[in-house]
């Protein structure tokens, strides 16, 4: 069994890969900038190593600093979380060269699924649907402008080495062909140090759907079930759940069986999550592979009771899965809303400041997962997520009005977030129904603007009285503490409007 993990990451996953070892009795070992030296994954770990300058490839992207850290400590395994190096094959490579576990896939599998077109080939080859397209190894204007004029339009240009939007064009014209990969190519060298790009058939009427899965080192995979993903803003998803309000059990059960045919394609271990595209006529298109734990994964343990980070450290571990498809479940309803530090109504973008108050609700089958605090400096360095706010109920309405009443309560002050416009976006009569694309944002919230510029009237009213009970509490504190013979020495609580404090 793993005995130590360094952590190498931040935020709130950071905090979920440490509590899911502590549970295991696993030590551990966090990372952290001079911005991040007070963080909660800080103070959680066992042992801590500074990284020192903020800024990304100095931190959280510096290979050499890591290793050298987990070799220092002792540290057996790395978890790379998500993002910053989690799906980078050369440090899985590093971490198995010097002897050091890491808990994802093999460099190998990462850097195939890492590349879309080669990706999008294995899948076809081992039978399961791709989005129609040109994946050739032509890269010139003439040979891609000559294959997308035979998609036909719309079609999209993507980055074969992109994520999160970068690199990609919606071409509705011949006229606008070249242009855009052009455009394309640009962004996806500056942002990838790769300029390959592939053509897609534009989906109508998209969904976003991908399906959990974990695969053992002795050749075991399930699925756990899909998640809808298709609320995003700019590319990026903002609201997830699970089951999808558009599933039916047939086309689960098809879309499971080329889930677990693409991990056993590769060769996949631990756990993945494998993306598709689903069309308004529920036809389904492999997108890609996402080859580590994904942001969302809090709402398929919700509905499973399956923790996903503890799996992860188990099979990494070399154990055996002991679950079996047939014998997986889903109860209930569950939605997540990712809490950003950005402003909506200003094009979504980032916020920066310190936090001045943060107060995030309570109550049966809600859940916070979150690397954030009162005084914490929210900086320009990394992603301006904060939080995840989860929960779930007995049935997709049930779950969207509690999400609706946790929103109203969540309180963050110091920067502006995203909570009111996520509000807005679960109480909309199509969200409601169901009717849900990736264009939703564009459709129904292209203009949108807020005059909550930080809380909800709810949230407000909420936070004042917190405010004022507890300054309460600290009076009547102070004052026991000054005169020993005070009648408040003799009371352990007090009362205001019934409640004890």
């Amino acid at each position: 069994m793993i005995k130590k993990v360094l952590v190498a990451n931040r935020g709130e996953i950071a905090v979920r890969i440490i509590k899911a070892c502590q549970e295991m009795n696993i030590k551990t070992v966090a990372i952290y900038s001079d911005v991040d030296k007070n963080a909660p994954h800080v103070q959680l770990a066992d042992e801590t190593c500074s990284l020192g300058d903020p800024t990304p490839i100095e931190s959280y992207l510096n290979i050499p600093k890591i290793i050298k850290f987990a070799q220092e400590t002792g540290a057996d395994a790395i978890h790379p979380g998500y993002g910053f190096l989690a799906e980078n094959p050369d440090f899985a490579k590093t971490c198995n060269d010097v002897g050091i576990k890491f808990i994802g896939p093999s460099p190998k599998v990462i850097s195939l699924m890492g590349d879309k077109i080669a990706a999008k080939k294995t899948m076809e080859k081992a039978g399961v649907p791709v989005i129609p397209g040109y994946h050739g190894d032509k890269q010139d204007n003439k040979s891609l402008v000559k294959e997308g004029k035979k998609i036909g339009f719309p079609l999209l240009v993507k980055a074969a080495a992109g994520g999160g939007g970068k690199g990609m064009r919606i071409v509705h014209s011949k006229e606008t062909l070249e242009e855009s990969i052009e455009s394309a190519k640009r962004e996806s060298k500056s942002s990838f140090g790769n300029d390959t790009v592939f053509l897609e058939k534009y989906i109508d009427k998209p969904r976003h759907i991908e399906f959990q899965i974990l695969a053992d080192e002795h050749g075991n995979i399930i699925h756990l079930f899909e998640r809808e993903c298709s609320i995003q803003r700019r590319h990026q998803k903002i609201v997830e759940e699970t089951p999808s309000p558009v599933m039916t059990k047939e086309l689960r059960k098809k879309m499971g069986i080329a889930a677990v045919k693409t991990a056993e394609a590769v060769g996949y271990t631990n756990a993945g999550t494998v993306e598709f595209m689903v069309d308004g006529d529920l036809n389904f298109y492999f997108m890609e592979m996402n080859t580590r734990l994904q942001v969302e994964h809090p709402i398929t343990e919700m509905t499973t009771g399956i923790d996903l980070a503890k799996w992860q450290l188990k099979i990494a571990s070399g154990q055996k899965l002991t679950l079996k498809q047939k014998d997986l479940i889903q109860r209930g309803h569950a939605i997540e809303c990712r809490i950003y530090a950005e402003d909506p109504s200003n094009g979504f973008l980032p916020s920066v400041g310190k936090l001045s108050k943060v107060e995030t609700p309570t109550g049966p089958n809600i859940r916070d997962d979150t690397g954030i605090y009162t005084g914490m400096e929210i900086t320009p360095y990394y992603d301006p997520m904060l939080s995840k706010l989860v929960v779930s109920s007995e049935n997709r309405e049930e779950s969207i009005n509690k999400m609706i009443w946790a929103l109203s309560r969540y309180v963050v002050l110091g920067v502006a977030t995203n909570v009111s416009f996520l509000k807005k976006v679960l109480g909309h009569g199509e969200f409601k129904k169901g009717n849900i694309t990736t264009h939703f944002i564009d459709d129904y919230f292209k203009d949108w603007a807020t005059s909550e510029k930080s809380l909800s009237v709810d949230a407000i009213i909420s936070l004042a009285v917190y405010d004022s009970m507890h300054t309460k509490k600290q009076e009547i504190v102070r004052y026991k503490e000054a005169d020993p013979h005070s009648p408040w020495k003799h009371v352990g609580r007090w009362r205001v409007g019934g409640k004890g404090v």
